[in-house]
């Protein structure tokens, strides 16, 4: 087998790694999660609270996994990450009350906080010149993983209460599939990664204070690189946004505009369809003809339809919206972390994906609150001001993109 196919292989071996382990999280979150939380006589706060735990864990520790990668070896952090996803999951089949779901919950976090980060490493460092294409793909696939996982939940607790209400029993059941994800997800990696040794790899010699000292310099050299931190923040200011119209395009659809909820899901739906399909090609397009003009005019493509949602109330006309949206996620999103990439040593990949990563969560949890604070103070029924002023959150962040780097081009 030569080499390019040997690398191809992998690749999409790691994809496979990769879906199992999102569709296994997924699973595990959205919407058997909230019920679970509710059956152990959880009120709308603690619920809120347990479903945000886990994204708390990766905004602390996304990034010192990442610089642990980069330490330690990327190949042995990632397998760290997929042993997270393969064993927590196991916990659940013990909770019988609220307290014990959110500490399992919070642990379930380092799953995707080490993995995350350090999968994304190793697919810029197999991709050569094809970064942005090859990123594209592979979240593409674990996009599709997210979307399998949630209406499987769903489907599986309707079977499981045949009409009735859901026992503790019926959650436990599904976690046990969750588990089983977790544990294809890790055995399909030491499958996919047989006899590599994993890069960079430790060096004999090295005393504890060496890899602090190693540690240490990671995190500092990336958060000065105000390069990385512009790019890293275009991805978190497009995720403020996703995250805010995940929250509230359903509300609005259905509450403001009257439509049902099977049409309010069809908006959400279409956003996520138009972004896996177009995330491989504006991949491809970053790689042959730069990144820095594609982040810059997918802000707009994402805050044009963003701000303009809100001011109409016919279905096709929102289905259209919700679709160019999607088309700028997958601008942005395709060419960002490739560029963040492009910005670092080949040393430094897992510190420099950590801290996008950090930021990621940041703008997708930050999201839903600055959107639901910003309705509740313009009443609660009126869309437009909170949305305008968001989508010029976008704008202004592109600029700020822009200038930064001034005249420089990568």
């Amino acid at each position: 087998m030569s080499n390019e196919q040997s690398s191809t292989s992998t690749f999409m071996g790691l994809c496979a790694v990769g879906f199992f382990a999102r569709a296994s999280y997924a699973l595990a979150r959205t919407p058997v999660l909230a019920l679970f939380a509710a059956s152990l006589g959880a009120g709308p706060e603690a619920i809120g609270f347990a479903v945000a735990i886990s994204t708390v864990t990766g905004i602390f520790f996304k990034m010192p996994a990442g610089v642990v990668s980069d330490v330690i070896g990327r190949t042995r952090t990632l397998f760290i990450g997929l042993a997270v996803f393969a064993a927590v999951p196991f916990a659940y089949l013990l909770i019988d009350s609220y307290s014990a779901l959110v500490v399992v919950r919070f642990f379930h976090g380092f799953a995707t906080a080490i993995y995350g980060p350090v999968a994304m490493a190793v697919v810029v460092g197999m991709a050569g010149n094809r970064r942005a294409e090859l990123l594209s793909w592979y979240t593409s696939i674990t996009i599709v993983g997210n979307l399998i996982g949630a209406p499987l939940g769903g489907f599986l607790l309707t079977v499981l209460s045949d009409g009735g209400r859901n026992q503790l029993i019926h959650f436990h059941i599904i976690y046990g599939v969750v588990a089983a994800m977790g544990m294809a997800s890790l055995l399909t990696a030491l499958w996919v990664f047989r006899g590599h040794a994993g890069t960079p790899a430790p060096q004999a010699g090295k005393t504890l204070k060496d890899f602090l000292d190693q540690f240490r310099k990671g995190i500092r050299e990336i958060l000065l690189d105000r390069r990385v931190l512009l790019t890293s923040n275009m991805e978190g200011v497009q995720n403020l946004s996703m995250g805010a119209l995940e929250a509230f395009l359903p509300v609005y659809a259905v509450m403001v505009v009257g439509l049902t909820a099977f049409q309010a899901g069809l908006l959400w739906g279409v956003q996520i369809v138009v972004t896996i399909a177009a995330k491989p090609v504006m991949g491809t397009l970053s790689d042959r003809y730069g990144r820095h003009s594609l982040i810059f005019w997918g802000m707009f493509l994402c805050a044009v339809p963003f701000a303009l949602i809100p001011w109409f109330q016919n279905f096709l006309a929102l289905l259209v919206l919700a679709a160019l949206f999607g088309v700028g996620e997958a601008v942005v999103t395709s060419s960002a972390a490739a560029l963040v990439a492009d910005l670092c040593d080949e040393k430094q990949l897992g510190s420099a994906m950590g801290a996008f990563g950090t930021i990621y969560d940041v703008g997708h949890a930050s999201g839903p609150l600055l959107a639901g604070a910003l309705i509740g103070l313009f009443g609660g029924q009126d869309f437009r001001v909170p949305f305008a002023l968001i989508a010029a959150i976008l704008v202004g962040s592109a600029l700020a993109f822009r200038f930064g780097f001034g005249s420089e081009k990568h």
